[in-house]
């Protein structure tokens, strides 16, 4: 089976296998697309724009959607969202907590001075629906709930859709950070990300996760009645949802310069997911990336974190084999065979994460656990 990319020892800078969670490999084609410069206010970027946020709107598969995109990471879009979404008199938000980044939007709620509760759950188990519902009861005050969709702490996915129905029964407001999933699991009515659910009035997610682009913008998928709403609630100039969807709207434009070579490397990874298949397609390849990881990675001596029940296939996190088990060793000699992975987020576990995801599929997987074969041998990389 031939390799998706190509390493070769001479030209490593930029050639390594990414098994992270974005930034992540992507294709030759994909990074050709950003060799060519273009215009701001050149019809030619209008219709860009144009493109992406129609091919995003079709990917979230819903009723009466519209899509925001915004410069920055992931979670310049979340806060964005937080920002704008929430109104300044009688709102709180109800966080849902059990990773890295429900911790980052409780962080932006206290910097933009948003009022909250939170809901912790171990980095180790998903929420319960239940659980939020009674909060809910509980709490006439409670507006709007924020919830992470695939936390990449752990690789664990939480029932986003029970979650969100969970919500509407409640007639509170919903809010999704699916950056790490966005385009690697089912949309629709019943599907893993479900508008109707909730129903989810915005959902956040980002250039160089699951469409396999690269960093540089995040994009806000929003029920149009919902980011109509959100006029003059913005503790934030730039970050203001509501302004600049106006400007899409009306002027097919961001308001400020936007990443147009990022935004070029998108539509053209937009276009490679369609002819992969679309979801579906990717979906597979990546939960096949993860069972064979998985599998190798038990007959070399490493065991997941996380229960199968819960497992995502985005990024898997592996318990350290053994006490002694040196990782920045494992990680640099991993990095001089061409494999780039991430350490752990946990504080009260030894592990580290492979991702899944991104322009790489069995063979990579495969040269992965060839490798890791190759630096533990006589346990080097545990000494």
């Amino acid at each position: 089976m031939k390799p998706m990319i190509e390493f070769t020892p001479e030209n490593r800078y930029g050639h390594r296998v990414l098994l992270t969670p974005g930034p992540l490999t992507t294709t030759a084609s994909v990074r050709a697309a950003m060799r060519d410069d273009i215009g701001t206010w050149d019809d030619d970027a209008i219709e860009l724009v144009r493109e992406i946020r129609a091919a995003l709107v079709e990917l979230a598969n819903g009723d009466d959607l519209t899509c925001t995109l915004m410069q920055g990471s992931g979670s310049m879009g979340v806060e964005c969202v937080l920002g704008s979404a929430i109104p300044r008199n009688a709102a709180k938000v109800l966080i849902l907590n059990n990773g890295a980044y429900g911790v980052r939007m409780i962080r932006s709620c206290r910097a933009l001075g948003i009022p909250f509760v939170e809901m912790r759950d171990s980095e180790e188990e998903t929420h319960d629906p239940a659980r939020v519902e009674k909060i809910l009861m509980e709490d006439a005050s409670i507006t709007h709930v924020a919830a992470v969709h695939c936390e990449t702490t752990t690789g664990l996915v939480n029932p986003l859709r029970e979650i969100g129905l969970a919500v509407a029964r409640q007639k509170r407001r919903f809010t999704v950070d699916a950056i790490s999933s966005f385009g690697a699991y089912a949309t629709g009515v019943g599907a893993d990300i479900d508008f109707s659910a909730g129903p989810i009035d915005h959902l956040v997610g980002s250039s160089n996760k699951c469409v396999e682009g690269v960093p540089g913008f995040s994009f806000i998928i929003s029920r149009r009645a919902a980011v109509e709403e959100c006029a003059g609630n913005a503790r934030s100039y730039a970050l203001d949802l509501h302004d600049q969807w106006h400007g899409f709207e009306t002027r097919g434009k961001f308001r400020f310069t936007p990443p147009t070579h990022v935004l070029m490397a998108f539509r053209q990874a937009l276009r490679e997911l369609r002819a992969e298949g679309g979801v579906p397609a990717r979906e597979r390849r990546y939960k096949d990336n993860r069972d064979t990881l998985i599998a190798g990675m038990k007959k070399l001596g490493f065991e997941p974190l996380i229960p199968a029940s819960i497992q995502s296939h985005i990024i898997t996190t592996f318990l350290f084999p053994t006490p002694h088990f040196n990782f920045d060793r494992f990680y640099r000699q991993l990095r001089e065979l061409g494999y780039i992975i991430y350490p752990g987020k946990l504080t009260h576990r030894d592990t580290f994460r492979i991702g899944n995801i991104g322009s790489i599929g069995r063979c990579e997987i495969e040269g992965l656990l060839g490798a890791i074969a190759k630096v533990t041998a006589g346990s080097s990389a545990a000494r």
